[in-house]
């Protein structure tokens, strides 16, 4: 896989950091918080960090693409989608599991680009303690839609279980259009099961009883959802 290296300015590359600093905090921030970034071709997720950055303060910032971890155990896995602002720190799943016999595995679905956020962008970003706050509260939204993703498992129906999570993944990553709200993730129906906590076979169903009502529609680009979720998913739940 592809493990290009380069610097950028993270505050250039994630316009959403430097949000709430004047002109000339803003200025500086473009300067001096920088960061190496490795572009990531899709697969195993592999990442070589050496020297200053063997072991990054903070984690790697995802600027785009589509990243999953996914958790086996007990001969079911599960998947979290993982996208633009999401910051992850995956050496910290050595020993996630220990003493359960299973596994975490990281993958990249989409070609990414990640930023390294190691001790000296922490100690640069210092100085705009809002830098660092927006940083931390994407981890505290990673742990919400963890929980929400959660709740979606424990829905009965498959179909509902599907539909609540295009919803989700629209709120996130869609955009409106004419036609309804476009979903650009190019996700499988295996991916979407490991999502949902459902086999794929059950996914394929579903999503049809879905199309059939007019409700999802598949693209070459993705997805598209029509009608209003508030009318619609009291009929499924």
């Amino acid at each position: 896989m592809t493990n290009a290296r380069t610097l950028i300015s993270v505050i250039d590359a994630d316009p959403e950091l430097g949000a709430d600093l004047d002109a000339e905090a803003k200025e500086l921030a473009r300067r001096h918080a920088v960061a190496v970034v490795h572009a990531l071709g899709p697969g195993p997720l592999e990442i070589s960090l050496n020297g200053a950055t063997a072991q990054p303060a903070l984690g790697l910032l995802i600027l785009d693409g589509l990243i999953t971890r996914d958790v086996e155990l007990a001969g079911r896995s599960t998947t979290e989608l993982l996208g633009a602002g999401d910051v992850i720190r995956p050496w910290d799943d050595e020993a996630t599991l220990d003493p359960l016999p299973g596994s975490v595995r990281w993958s990249v679905l989409e070609p990414a680009r990640v930023a390294v956020l190691d001790r000296r962008f922490a100690a640069v970003a210092g100085r705009w303690p809002t830098v660092l706050d927006t940083v931390v509260g994407r981890a505290a939204r990673r742990s919400r839609s963890l929980s929400v993703q959660r709740a979606i498992a424990q829905v009965p129906r498959v179909d509902a279980r599907v539909l609540v999570l295009l919803w989700q993944l629209a709120d996130r990553f869609g955009k409106v259009s004419p036609q309804g709200v476009r979903v650009p993730l190019q996700l499988t129906h295996e991916t979407i099961g490991k999502l949902v906590g459902a086999r794929r076979p059950s996914v394929t169903t579903a999503l049809g009883v879905l199309a059939r009502r007019g409700l999802v529609e598949r693209t070459d680009a993705g997805w598209l959802l029509h009608g209003d979720p508030a009318e619609s998913l009291p009929d499924l739940l």
